[in-house]
């Protein structure tokens, strides 16, 4: 593993926002977006019954990332299998289950606001994934299979699905902070003309964030990232979040959200069996290990993030 593993962006991530433009599309009344599930099975079981809660068909989504905490064989296979049979991307943790080597480590392309203690302790916990994936080949090879990112229409809008933002795999530029800078307005607002979408739906950067752009001809266009769907997301929230884009009304109480021309952008709490998930955290994941350290506190009490820092549709 090299210095600068879990600090690079690797050139195989970086694919540019025409590559999205030309990607084949899908269609979808109810698209669900889930990424950064981190292989949590009782955010899983939540979000198939909130699809069952569904009047309309769902096309489920997992936007990557839907593996890290589940070290252990039996939840390694639950979540992989279960996602595999639905419509999925690879995160920047699947990309490197299948890498022969690990000068990337977990692959994340941490800014340098992350101190380097928090990288080492991922690049570690990836590892310690990665022996699991070894001993599912079957599994590994479904991942290497799957795309770095999906495009599909909803009503009359398209959405750009990726993991990180419309360039790389583990780009960061539909981070929060990042899309709060004035200077990246215009490279951002940029990124859907080039891409040919309306939505970005993302989900890297572990944070949810709802911004409108402004573009061309008095149009508009969104960023939502999802944050994590296995993980709480606000202070004093212990829910999991994933993104909702549909034509027809949720019957789900939705946490946020906007309309674009009859399209609906909801963001939906998994309200998970948080005691259950902390049990099976702790079983993986005890005292004194690497993710106790770098998430049980998250896990517990929330991120220290709010509502007011994620939303800005004006």
């Amino acid at each position: 593993m090299t210095e600068l593993a879990g600090r690079t962006c690797p050139v195989a991530y970086r694919y540019g926002a025409e590559a999205l433009a030309n990607c084949p599309v899908d269609s979808a009344e109810t698209l669900y977006v889930v990424g950064g599930l981190y292989g949590n099975p009782q955010a899983l079981d939540q979000i198939k019954t909130m699809v069952a809660a569904e009047v309309a068909p769902v096309t489920l989504v997992f936007n990557g990332d839907f593996n890290w905490f589940n070290t252990d064989d039996k939840d390694f296979q639950r979540v992989n299998q279960f996602v595999l049979q639905h419509d999925a991307m690879v995160g920047n943790v699947e990309f490197e289950l299948n890498a022969p080597d690990n000068d990337a480590g977990c692959g994340c392309s941490y800014p340098v606001t992350v101190d380097e203690a928090t990288v080492e302790r991922s690049n570690r916990i990836h590892a310690r994934l990665k022996a699991t994936a070894r001993c599912h080949p079957d599994i590994l090879a479904k991942l290497a299979a799957l795309p770095l990112f999906r495009r599909y229409t909803v009503g009359s809008k398209t959405i750009g699905v990726v993991h990180g933002d419309a360039e790389s795999l583990a780009g960061w530029m539909f981070d929060a902070a990042t899309m709060g800078e004035p200077e990246n307005q215009v490279k951002i607002s940029s990124l859907f003309a080039r891409s040919r979408v309306d939505i970005f739906a993302s989900s890297h950067t572990c944070l949810p964030v709802l911004r409108r752009f402004k573009l061309s001809a008095g149009r508009c266009g969104f960023v939502v990232n999802n944050g994590a769907a296995g993980m709480p997301n606000f202070r004093d929230q212990p829910s999991g979040l994933l993104t909702r884009i549909s034509v027809h009304a949720s019957p789900h109480s939705r946490l946020y959200g906007v309309e674009l021309d009859g399209v609906l952008i909801d963001s939906l709490q998994i309200d998970y069996d948080c005691g259950l998930w902390q049990k099976n955290f702790i079983a993986n994941w005890p005292v004194g290990s690497d993710a106790h350290h770098s998430y049980f506190s998250r896990i517990v009490v929330g991120a220290d993030y709010t509502l007011a820092q994620a939303i800005t549709t004006d």
